[in-house]
């Protein structure tokens, strides 16, 4: 597989090129992906809309690593390790911190979120586990349950962290990454196992006394996979049975909104149902396919860019 020279193409075999709005090799860094298809959703943001950035792909591709939701505190990361959350977050407050434009005189506060579906389970990662870590080392976890309230989706219980600065949201991320549900497979050794959802909600106080509400989500999904390559059995092998069913689901309604259908089958999966005011309506979203340069992941990345 190759990227095709001067064009925002993925070029596998001879004939399959698939394009995208951009592509980024094996040498890119980290601020130019983040420069060049994230950033955009800051101005989105501070405009009032609902923002997702999603990370797809198999397992071991990089996504947890372009998100930057590994769970280590920013400053304990170099600059140039810094992927798309913690730069997207330090962005949004030195914005409005620099008061330029529509937001001079504004008034910021922001609250962070962060949850996981495992199992078609949801689980809130920032509260205490209601047991501790078993043999397998996953801790169990409270289950919260989706409910529509005024049409749009709440999950009652849920732990709002009021954040102040970049370092304190990138806290609130390190703290319920300890909780996340990981696995070894026979792809990666510490294979995310549950997709995971970081909210930064924001209100936005501009002059004249306007209140902007929007949320910003961070989605790192869990790696879809095939049990012959991961070897995975037992609960690995459950686990990635909904894995991939949570994904063929946003890959649906992905497929609905893009094609205007009058039905969009959010319902389908806890994951979609999570994203529904996200995705739909005014909303931005940018979806990220990580993909292996090994030629032994020849069919993962030809699924991945379909």
């Amino acid at each position: 597989r190759r990227r095709a020279a001067g064009e925002p193409q993925v070029v596998l075999g001879a004939d399959r090129a698939f394009t995208f709005d951009h592509v980024f090799d094996t040498a890119a860094a980290q601020h130019e992906v983040y420069e060049g298809c994230a950033q955009a959703l800051v101005e989105r943001v501070l405009k009032g809309y609902n923002s997702t950035v999603l990370a797809y792909g198999q397992t071991g591709s990089g996504k947890t690593h372009t998100m930057g939701s590994i769970g280590t505190p920013s400053s304990a990361v170099p600059e140039a390790a810094l992927g798309i959350i913690p730069r997207t977050v330090a962005e949004i407050f030195a914005r409005v911190a620099g008061g330029d434009g529509e937001l001079e005189g504004a008034a910021l506060a922001a609250s962070a979120s962060f949850i996981e579906v495992y199992k078609e389970d949801i689980h809130d990662l920032l509260q205490p586990p209601i047991e501790a870590a078993a043999a397998d080392g996953a801790p169990k976890l409270a289950t919260l349950e989706v409910r529509e309230k005024e049409g749009a989706i709440a999950l009652p219980g849920l732990a709002m962290r009021p954040v102040g600065s970049p370092e304190e949201a990138m806290a609130v991320l390190s703290d319920g990454s300890s909780n996340r549900a990981t696995g070894a497979t026979a792809m990666n050794a510490t294979s995310s196992r549950s997709h995971a959802i970081f909210t930064v909600s924001i209100e936005l106080r501009l002059r004249g006394g306007k209140v902007l509400t929007p949320r910003f989500n961070f989605v790192d999904l869990a790696g879809s996979e095939r049990a012959k390559r991961t070897g995975a059995s037992g609960d690995r092998f459950a686990e990635g049975v909904q894995i991939n069913k949570g994904l063929l689901a946003l890959g649906n309604v992905i497929s609905a909104l893009c094609e205007k259908h009058a039905h969009v089958p959010y319902r389908d999966s806890k994951l979609t149902r999570l994203l529904q005011d996200s995705l739909g309506g005014n909303a931005h979203t940018l979806m990220i396919a990580c993909v292996s340069p090994s030629d032994a992941d020849m069919e993962e990345t030809l699924n991945t860019l379909k």
